[in-house]
């Protein structure tokens, strides 16, 4: 038998709790319907691509008095992306609701992603296997893929693969690119006649995948958490040798929302927030400059220490480095099977004919750039075709742009400090935590609720788990559809069907929070040290949720 270590034994007996609804019985619900719905923009376009799964309502579900029977199924389940806590309990949940609505239900989980359903490499559930898995983190109970399923021979294959194990429904546990490829299966499967219904739960720790009817994405708030605790601890060091200055990149590509949670429960010098960089326009310098600035009046203060949170995608929010990576991009393809570019022999080379290729103002900032940075940024692309920033040391390239350039502020005698600085990348360390028992609940909430979508034949459906701030038996349980969150938008050169991300709002109330203490925070060294997550103990400890989550819910219900 494997060993266990003892936090592991105590995770496994903890029982996540439920919304009331659902802890009435799968087979108690009722369900309530909502107005019909409509993409967030491109409305027609998303109307003709998804013509049998538009425009449906959001259901919510409600407890009843009369339990109903619920027919035998058989329910595939897919891990898809990057992993994120939580992912073993969205499983557990949707493996309890299947049982306890008909013991004689069956649970496959397909392996490796989403190639598993198209090659047909599963498993089935049983309590043994699901009880070694409960509350933990990763996605090695079955694995994880970033394979699209978005052609007419993948869908082909999956729906041969279902057929072989009598599946009438799948829950895709991911993003919104795997959310998005469920909104495509649910289609075609709607289309071709299948009775194969498609099932999404919301998964990113980059918080990026939420409307009205997704609070907040799984994992996020473990990920934040764990981040915050290692912040912690290097501020705590920091205050301590008050010799260094560390540049800590925080994973979140597209969105700043992991960097601003973490800043607000640490309190850092400096939080670099990317949708405010691109909002302002500010170029690489002025980014340069706005960091050396805190830095040089720290030092008159004979504080040569200092914290700086820069989050993961901050080079392609930057307008000029946008500009020039989007030209990149476009062109890479083409330089990839370019001769030329191929068999060049040295990396100097391939630097020039990249500049050649690109636009005169591009290749301008791309020839500016430090060579580290310049190889980074042909490296291989990303599914999508795109740069992959998270092998940008963008935190690196700071270092050394502020370093050269406090260089020439001593020599003018306009700084007087020590520059010493260390960089850090936390990404991979929040991705497979064990969950918060926040995310253990929503997590097991999610999966539950998925299955409550399939009894009532629904297809097409985000599971959604609304009222998040307050006690989990008050959440609200129920569905959205897919296409309500859906645009167009550019990928591989072809505007395509996509779930739009949510960036963080200027406006909104958790950036606000930033914005009015940056100032303090600057100057004086307000630290937080968060500690490790708890899993015992009181409530206002053990339970809490994000800040994020608590600000933006606290500004709804102030608007109700």
């Amino acid at each position: 038998m494997e060993k266990l270590s003892p936090l592991q034994i105590e995770r496994l007996k903890y029982q996540p709790k439920l919304p009331s609804s659902l802890a009435n019985g799968i087979n108690n619900l009722e369900m309530a319907e909502g107005s019909a719905t409509q993409s967030v923009r491109d409305q027609e376009q998303i109307k003709e691509l998804f013509k049998n799964t538009y425009g449906k309502p959001v259901v919510t579900f409600n407890a009843g008095s009369d339990a109903k029977t619920s027919s035998t199924r058989n329910v595939g389940v897919i891990l898809s992306g990057g992993q994120a806590p939580g992912g073993h309990n969205v499983i557990a949940g949707l493996y309890d609701a299947l049982k306890q609505a008909n013991s004689a239900n069956k649970l496959y989980g397909f392996l490796g992603g989403p190639s598993g359903i198209i090659d047909g490499k599963y498993i089935e559930f049983t309590d043994e296997f699901i009880d070694a898995y409960r509350n933990t983190g990763g996605f090695d109970i079955i694995g994880s893929g970033r394979t699209k399923l978005e052609t007419e021979e993948q869908f082909q294959k999956s729906l041969e693969v279902c057929k072989k194990l009598n599946i009438s429904a799948v829950v895709i546990i991911g993003g919104d690119d795997s959310n998005t490829n469920a909104a495509l299966l649910a289609e075609w499967f709607v289309k071709n006649n299948t009775g194969i219904q498609v099932i999404g739960c919301p998964k990113t720790i980059d918080g990026d995948l939420k409307n009205e009817q997704i609070e907040i994405s799984f994992g996020f708030d473990t990920a934040t958490k764990t981040y915050a605790e290692l912040i912690g601890n290097i501020q705590r060091d920091a205050n301590s040798a008050k010799k260094y200055w560390h540049f800590i990149k925080i994973m979140g590509r597209s969105a700043s929302h992991v960097a601003l949670e973490a800043a607000l429960q640490t309190q850092p010098n400096i939080t670099m927030i990317s949708e405010e960089v691109e909002e302002k326009r500010m170029s690489l310098e002025q980014v340069v400059n706005y960091i050396t600035d805190i830095i040089v009046k720290r030092a008159d203060q004979g504080k040569n220490f200092g914290i700086a949170i820069i989050p993961e995608g901050l080079i392609e929010f930057i307008p000029e480095m946008k500009s020039m990576i989007a030209n990149l991009n476009d062109i890479m393809a083409s330089l990839e099977t370019d001769p030329d570019f191929v068999n060049a022999t040295t990396i100097r080379e391939k630097f020039d004919i990249v500049e050649n290729r690109l636009d005169p103002a591009n290749a301008k900032v791309y020839a500016s750039l430090p060579i580290l940075i310049k190889g980074q940024l042909l490296a291989d692309r990303d599914p999508h075709g795109n740069v992959q920033v998270s092998k940008i040391e963008t935190e690196k390239l700071l270092i050394e742009m502020i370093s050269t350039r406090l260089d020439e502020l001593k020599s003018q005698g306009d700084y007087i400090g020590k520059f010493n600085a260390q960089s850090h990348f936390f990404g991979y360390e929040g991705r497979c935590a064990f969950p918060s028992n926040f995310d253990a609940d929503y997590c097991y909430s999610l999966g539950f609720n998925a299955f409550a979508l399939i009894n009532f034949g629904l297809t097409g459906y985000l599971s959604s788990v609304r009222n998040l701030t307050a006690p989990a038996s008050e959440w609200v349980a129920g569905g959205v559809p897919l296409t309500m969150m859906m645009n167009m938008e550019k990928r591989h050169g072809e505007f395509k069907p996509v779930i739009q991300k949510a960036l963080v709002k200027l406006d909104g109330p958790v950036f606000k929070v930033l914005e009015a203490n940056r100032e303090d925070w600057a100057m004086n060294d307000r630290y937080l040290f968060p500690g490790a997550i708890q899993y015992f103990g009181p409530s206002c400890v053990c339970d809490v949720t994000t800040c994020t989550l608590q600000l933006e819910r606290a500004k709804e219900l102030a608007n109700v």
